[in-house]
């Protein structure tokens, strides 16, 4: 959704990328010049993910201060974006606690919308500090009523409207509002989401998502993905007996080992229906 620029999900992945590839290299097998580029990369992505893409109630204050065309290195808003861009559901959904990474950032243009995998992968990935973890979970229990509802979890929030979600998505007839990559409720992201909670301490919020979802999955034949704003309804074009949608109910922890910090209890009962 948004061919312009990196989104936050490419970069959360080519992080996680990063890292794992630091620790598969082998110096003495002519890896000793790609750890070094590695070193070297890893630091300047990290500062400037935390620092542009991330938007808390503090940060997106400064942002509606902002002063526009800075070009010096002294510059506050390195990217130019407008505060008139600032859409308007945004004040509305950013709590006073807790934050995300946005969507996409380039030259006058910044994506305020929340997108699960992006912001789940990034720290799954330590991409996100230990700060900015624990906010992402808080937006995640504050915004629960937008962000899942009745089906974890929604790809993305807000859907894209009128007739905007056409030139966004090619008009593909999939991704009409609600639906889809726009703003459709996908099963698999609860996969992420309880690796996110249990890295972060908080599995009661993969806990609540996860029983919510055998509500429905098992009788609904394992869709694809859901529609509308509440995650109601089996998606439109949605196969069923959906192997990832499977997966993210039954899934694993996946992390790096060396981010195992903490291990909190999470288990319940699986059953095969």
């Amino acid at each position: 959704m948004g061919a312009y620029g990196y989104p936050i999900e490419i970069q959360a992945l080519f992080f996680m990328a990063l890292r794992c590839a630091q620790q598969l290299l082998r110096v003495d097998m002519g890896g000793k010049e790609f750890i070094k580029m590695i070193e070297t990369r890893l630091p300047a992505l990290s500062f400037h993910m935390r620092s542009y893409f991330w938007l808390d109630f503090e940060q997106l204050n400064n942002i509606y201060r902002f002063k526009t065309e800075e070009y010096s290195h002294t510059a506050v808003n390195k990217f130019s974006v407008i505060p008139e861009s600032i859409p308007d559901w945004l004040f509305d959904f950013m709590p006073t606690k807790g934050g995300y990474f946005v969507g996409n950032v380039s030259p006058s243009r910044m994506d305020f919308r929340w997108f699960t995998l992006g912001n789940c992968v990034a720290i799954l990935a330590s991409l996100a500090t230990h700060e900015q973890a624990v906010a992402i979970m808080d937006l995640i229990e504050e915004r629960w009523e937008d962000l899942v509802v009745e089906m974890p979890m929604k790809a993305c929030y807000p859907a894209v409207e009128n007739h905007e979600w056409e030139i966004v998505t090619g008009c593909d007839p999939k991704n009409t509002r609600w639906s889809y990559h726009n703003g459709g409720s996908w099963p698999v992201l609860l996969w992420f989401l309880t690796v996110a909670c249990v890295k972060t301490g908080r599995p009661q919020i993969a806990r609540r998502a996860l029983e919510l979802a055998e509500q429905r999955l098992a009788k609904d034949g394992w869709p694809e993905y859901y529609d509308g704003r509440e995650g109601c309804y089996v998606g439109k074009q949605s196969r069923r007996m959906q192997t990832w949608s499977i997966s993210g109910y039954l899934l694993g922890i996946v992390a790096l080992e060396e981010d195992l910090t903490m291990k909190p209890t999470f288990a319940r009962p699986i059953r095969f229906l």
